[in-house]
């Protein structure tokens, strides 16, 4: 029974990542803005002449060790599938999409914008339910209120995700990146992953994530 569920744990771990992997491919064609530390690789991304999928690779690396040096509690699983897998996947669904949805309309992008977040949310509640570890951006926060004990973790992460921001757009304007296109990496879907995407979480929790992990078989005994 424990393998059994371990085994659910790790599919919905590779589940959730995938699916928020295409929800940030989306934001990216709504261009109205993606998640905060989303807005730090974009950022990153257009300073640096790397690939999306490599650069998020090397930058989680780089977190990684981070957390391994200050506490491994929080690595699981799950954040390994996330490190190696949410980059590349993030940049196969934009490109594919840049062939499909040429030069969008202000509506297809607001409507891009909506289902990029309930995407993320829904994969997220998946990703959050297995508990197979959190994301080495995640760990950050979770590092400093609850190992250094400096701080609530809502205002600690509120924080992290501005330094995120604003560290995104200063890189992208150090790149060239004019201060009207700022919208694109750091806007109004900035605003509503930062404030609403909790209670969406939730309900994807309470009414799908949480039951997938229960399973069947656990409702018949």
């Amino acid at each position: 029974m424990k393998r059994d569920r371990l085994g659910r744990r790790t599919a919905m771990s590779l589940f959730g990542v995938i699916v928020c992997a295409v929800s940030v491919g989306i934001f990216k064609i709504a261009a109205l803005g993606v998640d905060p530390f989303q807005s730090f690789m974009a950022g990153l991304d257009a300073l640096v002449p790397i690939k999306f999928g490599t650069l998020y690779v090397m930058a989680n690396a780089a977190l990684l060790l981070f957390a391994l040096a200050f506490d491994r509690h929080y690595i699981g699983i799950a954040t390994f599938i996330n490190l190696f897998l949410l980059g590349y996947i993030t940049q196969f669904t934009y490109e594919f999409l840049q062939t499909v949805i040429v030069d969008p309309s202000l509506t297809v992008r607001i409507l891009c914008l909506v289902i990029g977040v309930v995407i993320i949310c829904f994969g997220s509640a998946f990703y959050m339910t297995a508990d197979l570890g959190v994301s080495t951006y995640d760990a950050i926060a979770l590092i400093i209120c609850n190992t250094w004990k400096k701080g609530r973790f809502s205002y600690v992460r509120i924080i992290t995700d501005l330094v995120c921001v604003i560290a995104g757009v200063i890189l992208f304007l150090v790149s060239g990146g004019e201060v009207s296109s700022i919208p694109t990496i750091a806007g109004i879907g900035t605003v509503i992953t930062a404030f609403f995407m909790g209670p969406m979480i939730e309900f994807f929790n309470v009414h799908i994530a949480r039951p997938v992990l229960k399973g069947k078989d656990d409702n018949e005994s």
